[in-house]
């Protein structure tokens, strides 16, 4: 059984067990259980619903694992040549990192 869930702005396939990078989430602390209740899609054994935006009903029950992973460093450089430009800026994004315990459909 698997769901496709909408978290902070995007869509996720959870599993049973499965571990997810989200974007931070700003109350979340270590050990606490938050629900999703944008589910848009769950298939349980073959049987597919679909939501009409969402199935109604539905909620995955995720737990807080680690509130704040910081992911990889990306450097934005822009150039132009013989122009004298250079532009050099970073970004670094701020995950909760979850574990998926219950898919109730």
């Amino acid at each position: 059984m698997y769901a496709i869930v909408e978290i902070n702005g995007q869509q996720f396939k959870a599993e049973e067990g499965m571990k997810l990078f989200v974007h931070h989430i700003k109350d979340a602390e270590e050990g606490k259980t938050v629900e999703f209740d944008k589910v848009l899609l769950v298939d349980k054994d073959g049987a597919v619903t679909v939501g009409a935006p969402t199935v109604e009903g539905a909620k995955v029950v995720v737990e807080v694992v680690n509130p704040l992973v910081k992911g990889d460093k990306v450097i934005v450089f822009k150039m132009k040549r013989r122009k004298d430009f250079r532009k050099k800026n970073g970004h670094r994004a701020q995950f909760t990192e979850v574990t998926v315990k219950s898919i109730n459909a």
